[in-house]
C-alpha cells in the first residue's frame, strides 16, 4: 500500500486542522493505521492509531481530548482532526499502516509510511 499525507500548514495556537492520508494499492481497512509526528531534533512519536479490527482508537496523552482519528473506508482515507492546537504540536506528521497484532505505539512496528506533512503552530 502507498500512503500520501496532506493537510498540514501554518496555523495559530487554538486553531484546528485536519490531516488526511490517502491510501493507494490496497484497502486501508485491512491495516491498523497510525499517525506519528517528529519535531526537529526529536524522535518520531506516536500520536494516535485506529485498529483494523473493530476500529478502536488510541491517543498519546499529549493529544487526548484534542485530536480525533478516523477513517473512511469508502474513500480509502485516514484522517486526523486536530483542534486546540498548541505550539508544541509543531512537527512533521506521518501516517503509517501495519498488519498483525503487534503493539501500536512503536514506530518500528509499522510497515508502510506516508511522506509526511508539516504542521506549524505559532503562538
Amino acid at each position: 500500500v502507498q500512503l500520501q499525507a496532506s493537510g498540514g500548514g501554518l496555523v495559530q495556537a487554538g486553531d484546528s486542522l485536519r490531516l488526511s492520508c490517502a491510501a493507494f494499492g490496497r484497502s486501508l481497512s485491512i491495516y491498523t493505521m497510525g499517525w506519528f509526528r517528529q519535531a526537529p531534533g526529536k524522535e518520531r512519536d506516536f500520536v494516535s492509531a485506529i485498529r483494523r479490527s473493530g476500529g478502536s482508537t488510541s491517543y498519546a496523552d499529549s493529544v487526548k481530548g484534542r485530536f480525533t482519528i478516523s477513517r473512511d473506508n469508502a474513500k480509502n482515507t485516514l484522517y486526523l482532526q486536530m483542534s486546540s492546537l498548541k505550539p508544541e504540536d509543531t512537527a512533521v506528521y506521518y501516517c503509517a499502516a501495519k498488519g498483525g497484532r503487534s503493539k501500536i505505539t512503536p514506530y518500528y512496528e509499522y510497515d508502510y509510511w506516508g511522506q509526511g506533512t508539516e504542521v506549524t503552530v505559532s503562538s
